[in-house]
This record gives structure tokens, sequence and C-alpha cells, in this order.
């Protein structure tokens, strides 16, 4: 055996090892790590609820039995003396913003997202900035806002009950407007706004995220879920580092090389994992990751096990490390780079960009939780 393939060995089994642990521990860092703080928002005495019809947008795609959800819907809205919700489907051409905007202008007094991701974010792309909130019937493969709001993911009867008779609370929202980039060439359903503002709830980002975003197929999605994710990352271990520029706030530019640049608005994953501690949904603040790597596998098993222990509390970098995790924090995060790269936000493509402007909106939504 050469020398090569025995460091190639111990580098699979220093990573299947640090794999396992994160397993093992994963229970763990729900109990210690990976919560955000509960939602808790002052009484506002002079917001009066709206009166109107609840409302379902539904992805028919995600549901699998939308008429019999349809009936549940119907039947727990009369058990809560509430008038019959408005029903709305996406298609293919409108993934949620028109149906959540005929449910606006058809007086509703909350809009629920039934779906993935993808929906939750059409329907907060129409809710932005109005009174209305908004509710999840998390159906998708990440359900990355609903994890954070640590709502559950299984159970549909009380997650509509939450959804018609929960508290509502505000919510930051991020923005990300992608620079050079030709709307004809952007990846899924259009969600831009006519400044070419794309919304996103947890993450957006550059680099290896997106590119393990691209990489994911979509049978497999269905049938493993995000560990789909995991694989399609795999695949990217040994990809270039990205070479930027980075400004955050009135701070001075930064040139960094890394393997992925992330603006978060929260911070858990799939899996229980929190990548970004400090990340919560109200705070009024953008969270700011850049991850990297060194020594090939080495390296991202390094990485993994500090994202762990970042999620157990501990945070102290060793002198001498094959990865690193730098944060920061601001309003606005403007960032150059140095070739077209991939950007995805909250797990969805919208194609190459040359740089990107990211910015938090506070309070920008309200949603509704238990």
């Amino acid at each position: 055996m050469t020398w090569e393939q025995t460091v190639s060995l111990v580098a699979l089994a220093v990573a299947i090892a640090a794999l396992v642990v994160g397993l093992l521990v994963l229970k763990r860092i729900r109990e210690r790590g990976a919560r955000v703080e509960p939602l808790i928002s002052p009484p506002e005495p002079d917001r009066v609820p709206s009166q109107g019809p609840p409302a379902f947008v539904v992805n028919p795609v995600k549901a699998n039995d939308p008429a019999g959800l349809r009936r549940m819907a119907i039947q727990i809205a009369e058990e809560l003396a509430l008038p019959e919700p408005l029903w709305f489907e996406t298609t293919p051409e409108d993934p949620g913003v028109g149906q959540a905007r005929e449910a606006l202008a058809a007086g509703a007094s909350v809009v629920v997202a039934a779906g993935g991701d993808g929906t939750v974010r059409a329907v907060a792309t129409a809710l932005a900035g109005s009174d209305i909130p908004m509710a999840l019937l998390p159906m998708g493969t990440g359900n990355l806002l609903a994890r954070n709001l640590d709502l559950p993911l299984e159970g549909t009867a009380s997650l509509v009950r939450t959804a018609l008779g929960g508290s509502d609370h505000p919510i930051d929202i991020g923005w990300i407007r992608p620079r050079r980039l030709d709307p004809a060439e952007d990846e899924g359903p259009d969600l831009s706004t006519e400044e070419d503002e794309h919304l996103f709830l947890v993450m957006a980002g550059i680099g290896f995220d997106a590119a393990m975003v691209a990489g994911a197929d979509d049978e497999l999605k269905s049938k493993v879920g995000w560990f789909a994710y995991f694989l399609a990352g795999a695949r990217h271990l040994h990809g270039r580092k990205l070479k930027l520029r980075m400004r955050v706030g009135e701070g001075e530019v930064r040139p960094l090389k890394v393997r992925s640049l992330l603006f978060a608005n929260c911070g858990r994953l799939p899996g229980g994992i929190v990548l970004l501690p400090d990340a919560e949904l109200n705070d009024g603040w953008l969270d700011v990751a850049a991850l990297d790597t060194r020594g090939g596998v080495f390296g991202w098993a390094s990485l993994f096990g500090k994202v762990v222990a970042q999620g157990l509390g501990f945070r102290r970098d060793l002198p001498v490390s094959a990865s690193s995790i730098e944060f920061w924090r601001g309003r606005e995060v403007s960032v150059t780079c140095e070739q077209p790269e991939h950007v995805q936000i909250d797990g969805d493509l919208i194609g190459e960009a040359t740089g990107v402007t990211a910015r938090v909106q506070p309070g920008g939504l309200r949603v509704r939780t238990r």
C-alpha cells in the first residue's frame, strides 16, 4: 500500500469517527445548544387582529393528501369558531407569491404556508412588511424555518391548530441582492422583487453550501430527506476555495479565501446542528460566517468537530487547526467575488453572481407559533 493510500484511509477513518461522534451527541446538542430562545414579543395593545378567514397556500406536490388536509382545516376552523379557510394551491409558474397576495386581498387573518422551504419563502415574500402573520405546515426536505421555530415536523392536526389558533410574533427577515446576475439565468422559480432582491428566512450563502444544494438530487431528497444534501456535499469536499472581498457595515474591506460564506438570520440546520450559535430570529442582526478547511478530508472532519463542539457551548480554537470558522455581525454586508459564484437562499439556487449585498429587515415578518 502506498503512502498516499495510507493517508487517505486514515483521513477517511477520522471523518467517519467525527461523524459517529457527531451523531452520538446530537441529542445533547438539542438539549443544550440547539434551541433558539423562545420568541417573546412585548404586548401590542393597539394591534387589532384581523377578523377575516384563515387562508392556506398549499404545495400539492408536497402535500400527500391535499383534499384530506382541506377537510381537516375546515373541521378545525369550525371547532375554533373561525370562518371557513380560503384555499389556494401553488403551481410550477407561481410557487406561492401570487396566491398569498390573493389571500391578503381577500382579507385573510393568517396565511398558512403548507409545503417546503420554497413555499414558505414565497408566502413570506408576499407578507413581508404587513401585519398579517404567516403560519407553517412543514412538508419539505429541510423545513429550516420550522426547525428554528421549534415547530413539530409531524402531527398535522396539531400543526393546523397552531396555525389557526397560535400566537403571533415578529421575526427578522434577510434580503440578498446578487450583482451582475442575468434574471434569465436564475435557477428555480423567480421570487425576486423588482429590485432583484431575494428574501431569505434562515440562511443564504455562496461557495460549498451552494454547490451542495446544486448537487442534491430531487428524487434522492424525496427518499432520504435532508441526508441527500450530505451526500451531495461529499462530492464537493475537494472543490476550489473562494476568493472574496467582504465589507460588514461601514467597516474595512476584508480579503477572504474560504470554502463557504454564509449570511444567517438564524443558525440551526437539520439534524439539530447549530452552525451559527449567536444567530437569533428576532435580534435585529445579520450573522455572517466564513468556513474554511485545509488538508483535505482531515480539514472537513475538523470543521465538523468544531460545529458539533460549538453546539455544545465550546468555541475555543486550537493554536493549530485544519479548519476555521470566523463570525461577524452587521445590518448589511457587501461581498465581491473574484469570479461568478452560485448563490443559494434557504436551500434554493438563484444562479450565479459576481457579488452580493445582504441586509436584515428587523421585525419584517409576523409568524404564528405555539
